[in-house]
């Protein structure tokens, strides 16, 4: 089957309100409460994989005032969230809601189960009424709700299971497969290929993920990160040029995000954080460079690519820092298209960012992704302005080709970093059990 690089964008580039893994929990439970009879809900527990676990641990769900857990975003879900949303799905949030569901967590009606051996994306909830019992499951993408059951009874009638919502998901499969067949040249061209409707798209991300990083700049929600670096701007003490600007943006932005601001991001390859990667650095970057805006889209365009391959051998959550290495390499590969490089510059970009920051762990999402966004920001430019210049890693994990480059960050994600991964969710369960 073949695409068009409108289909890429449509299935991986969606706005999302809050921190992806705890709105797909909160999205689970909002799905199940929405078939369960009457609305005073007496139980809710839920199963996750490690890495949904280790993703929604710490960080703030929008719309609650900093409140974060697998608890509550479950509970805020089946109280007041509206499936058909997708991951908007916590945007009718209010104080109310959030209060009922404060003394719904007091009163010790929910329980969170961690599936500690299940490799991929999965989220089951369970939810309780009297004698009624309901169901949802989501699996491989985080709004990829595969089954709803009431009373142990399948639901198959129910607009989450549409049959263009079915098509869309196994088309995203699909589209992996076939977007693993491409070579960078075949990548490049798409980009060529957006029409008036893809670039006003792609121009509304930006839009979506500057209001994020606007607010950060102003208010230094989080841990101010984006903030300090302007303020230190302000005392003299480092030099705004293209790199510390793309800097501040991309970590401006996830210092609002991972706070809980109540403001969606455009996302890429399934992650919010991902898409203030993937774009703001780019969006930095065109501020210092002779430019057309119909190129800064294709640059953007490009970059939403590139993340998209990249996170087809990687999968939607992983023990290395997507915003690092893929999203990061979909950013320096848009930024030295921007800059006028050719395919081997844009080749040379993806493998000087991914020898640099292949070694970036995840350990969840936290207000501290702010620092590796900045980081992934600044090398992306770098390693685009590196590769201009002749400067080109060959050796170590990249590729004789970007091609393979970019499929070795998969195999070290997949493969290699398993124990990595275990590691890091011990280190965080026993912190975590030690504040109790």
């Amino acid at each position: 089957m073949s695409y068009t690089v409108k289909d890429i964008l449509r299935m991986e580039v969606a706005p999302a309100l809050g921190c992806t893994e705890p709105v797909a929990v909160a999205l689970g439970a909002a799905a199940a409460a929405s078939i369960l009879p009457g609305k005073d809900i007496e139980w809710i527990e839920i199963w996750v994989d490690p890495n949904i676990y280790k993703n929604a641990l710490a960080v703030s769900i929008p719309g609650t005032g900093g409140l974060i857990g697998l608890d509550t975003a479950a509970v805020i879900g089946a109280l007041g969230g509206d499936p058909a949303l997708k991951m908007e799905v916590l945007n009718p949030i209010d104080e109310k809601i959030v209060k009922k569901a404060q003394e719904f967590i007091k009163a010790k009606n929910v329980k969170v189960n961690l599936l500690s051996e299940h490799k991929g994306l999965l989220i089951k909830t369970l939810i309780r009424r009297g004698q009624d019992v309901a169901e949802s499951e989501i699996e491989h993408v985080h709004d990829n709700i595969t089954s709803l059951k009431l009373n142990n009874m399948p639901v198959k009638e129910h607009p989450l299971f549409s049959k263009k919502e079915k098509a869309e998901k196994n088309s995203l499969f699909e589209l992996e497969a076939w977007l693993k067949e491409k070579t960078l040249a075949e990548l490049i061209e798409f980009a060529y290929d957006l029409d008036a409707g893809d670039l006003e798209f792609i121009e509304e991300g930006v839009r979506v993920n500057m209001r994020l990083a606007d607010y950060g700049l102003k208010y230094g929600p989080g841990l101010g990160v984006g903030k300090t670096l302007e303020r230190l701007v302000r005392q003299r003490l480092i030099k705004k040029d293209m790199i510390l600007t793309a800097r501040m943006l991309a970590s401006a932005a996830a210092d609002a995000r991972m706070a809980g601001v109540k403001l969606p991001a455009m996302s890429s390859g399934g992650s919010g954080n991902h898409g203030l990667t993937a774009i703001l650095p780019i969006w930095a970057v065109k501020d210092f460079v002779e430019h057309d805006n119909k190129t800064v889209m294709e640059a953007i365009g490009l970059s939403h690519i590139i993340t998209a391959y990249i996170k087809a051998y990687t999968g939607r959550l992983s023990a290395v820092c997507g915003c690092s290495v893929a999203a990061g390499a979909g950013a320096t590969a848009g930024i030295a298209f921007l800059l006028g490089g050719d395919i081997n510059n844009i080749a040379g970009a993806i493998k000087n960012l991914t020898v640099d920051l292949a070694g970036v762990i995840c350990d969840g999402a936290k207000p501290g992704c702010a620092m590796k966004l900045a980081t992934a920001a600044g090398t992306a430019v770098q390693a685009a302005l590196f590769s201009l210049q002749g400067v080109i890693v060959r050796y170590g994990i990249v590729g004789i080709s970007p091609e393979q480059t970019m499929k070795n960050i998969g195999t070290l994600s997949t493969q290699g970093m398993i124990e990595t991964d275990r590691t890091i969710l011990n280190i965080m369960l026993e912190k975590q059990f030690s504040d109790i």
